[in-house]
């Protein structure tokens, strides 16, 4: 099995640490097929913290244009020191691109990322997920939440930012981890249909991120039988991503997502060039 890691994160990312050389060794010593940095960039907080003075965002970082340009330079130098001994990939993950698509479109316009993963940590008006208090929401406004959330995740699959949806369960990783609380998202089906469909018309992908297999969430984002929706509704753009933000975990749990797309229906795996998908058999 031909393994792939395309979600990382570095010492360029505001919540890692890990050494963007030793992550680079260790893809290089697990024989990833392809390996892709794929650091912080969240649109809504791209300038320093006066250029919102109006209506500042709620995040605890700004800057973020520091922390892109930062990542891809470096990534962009050590693909040309690792050509042929590493399938070296330069990735971003662009969250909030529909809160400021204009900083989106600065990022998409950079000739030097390969791969660009679109998440949604946080929806318009709210915290990042990290930081919500489940506990002082009732079930009503968690689904209120979760809707919202998925709406903006469809209307997000209808822009051409990005390559993959990241973690696109990511809105219940805190909720169940810190309090147990495990709501029902089948309600969200049809968006999340339709959010697929969008994808699968418009060439673009889906990752899964195992994570939460790692980080007592217990399954993968998103699980088996949203993999197997979007395989069903024509999605064939699929890649894999650990979240890596420390050295250890890179590649961690990546042979069960491949065993999760396979069960899917799945038999290859996507990984960016150029922005362009490339594909290799999951066996």
């Amino acid at each position: 099995m031909k393994l792939i890691d395309c979600h990382t994160h570095t010492q360029f990312s505001v919540d890692s640490e890990a050494d963007i050389n030793k992550c680079i060794m260790r893809a290089a010593e697990l024989g990833l097929a392809a390996y892709a940095i794929t650091d912080h960039c969240e649109c809504n907080a791209w300038y320093d913290e006066a250029h919102y003075t109006s209506a500042p965002p709620d995040v605890d970082h700004f800057n973020y244009k520091d922390d892109f340009y930062g990542s891809v330079e470096a990534v962009t130098k050590l693909k040309e020191q690792y050509g042929g001994k590493l399938n070296l990939i330069c990735g971003v993950e662009l969250g909030q691109i529909l809160h400021d698509t204009e900083v989106a479109r600065i990022v998409n316009a950079d000739k030097r990322v390969d791969f660009i993963v679109g998440s949604v940590h946080q929806v318009l008006g709210e915290k990042d997920f990290y930081y919500i208090d489940y506990e002082k929401l009732t079930m009503d406004e968690i689904y209120d939440l979760l809707e919202r959330y998925f709406r903006e995740v469809n209307e997000m699959s209808r822009t051409d930012l990005f390559d993959v949806i990241g973690h696109i369960t990511y809105c219940l990783r805190y909720m169940k981890q810190r309090h147990g609380i495990c709501p029902d998202i089948s309600r969200f089906d049809d968006i999340i249909a339709d959010t697929f469909r969008n994808l699968a018309q418009n060439g673009r992908g889906i990752e899964i991120n195992t994570s939460g297999l790692r980080q007592g969430f217990g399954d993968t984002f998103p699980d088996l039988k949203y993999v197997k929706m979007f395989r069903d509704l024509g999605g064939e753009i699929l890649s894999i991503g650990s979240d890596s933000h420390t050295v250890e975990d890179i590649g961690k749990d990546v042979e069960k997502g491949a065993e999760t797309a396979y069960a899917a229906g799945f038999k290859r795996l996507a990984f960016f060039k150029g922005r362009k998908p490339q594909f290799t058999d999951i066996v």
